[in-house]
């Protein structure tokens, strides 16, 4: 029993990612493009399991040479909204795009200035008729017991934001050079710092 629902809930998280390979259009380049221009920082932002998600894709960025931080919604509405600047691009991440914490901030975002993209399984939300860029996610092809319902759409929004960190990498021209300077701890950083330094 074990097994078989394992196996289900990985069948419907790969679903979810290659139906999102599919799905990628001019707007993932446009999004790309956004990113590899920006001037000033990254700022994922986002609540729940949609905020782990932008801690990771923040901190991905980040290790190839694109300043990004995560910003928890809920603690934006407490000053940390002071950190975006008009420089910035604001990516908001929310499945079904309605999260009150997210929505009650778009108003003060759009008077600092910074650029807003939206991350969402719902292209008729309130989030992504707010946004500059809509990435669609799809539907949540999740199902079954309570709990893990919505586990497809959280991979496939891990997978959008990897996918969106490596492509505007390569936009900047990061190379393997660069990663060994950003990034000197663990294995693989090691192993590039020693090729760099030869």
């Amino acid at each position: 029993m074990a097994l078989e629902q394992a196996r289900q809930v990985l069948e419907a998280e790969a679903r979810a990612i290659q139906a999102l390979a599919q799905r990628l259009d001019e707007r993932f380049e446009r999004v790309v493009d956004v990113i590899a221009t920006c001037k000033g920082r990254i700022v994922l932002f986002a609540v729940g399991k949609s905020g782990i998600v932008g801690h990771k894709v923040a901190a991905t960025m980040a290790s190839i040479g694109i300043p990004a931080f995560f910003m928890h919604a809920g603690e934006s509405r407490h000053g940390d909204i002071g950190s975006i600047t008009c420089d910035d691009v604001v990516i908001a991440i929310s499945y079904g795009g309605e999260s009150d914490e997210i929505l009650s901030m778009l108003p003060v975002i759009r008077r600092i200035g910074a650029r807003l993209v939206a991350i969402t399984g719902k292209p008729e939300s309130t989030l992504a008729q707010s946004s500059d860029l809509v990435l669609d996610v799809g539907p949540d092809l999740g199902q079954g017991m309570i709990g893990w319902t919505h586990l497809a759409s959280i991979v496939a929004t891990l997978a959008m934001g990897d996918a969106l960190a490596i492509a505007a990498g390569e936009a900047r021209d990061f190379t393997q050079e660069d990663f060994a300077r950003y990034h000197p701890g663990g294995s693989y950083g090691k192993e590039l710092s020693l090729r760099a330094s030869k």
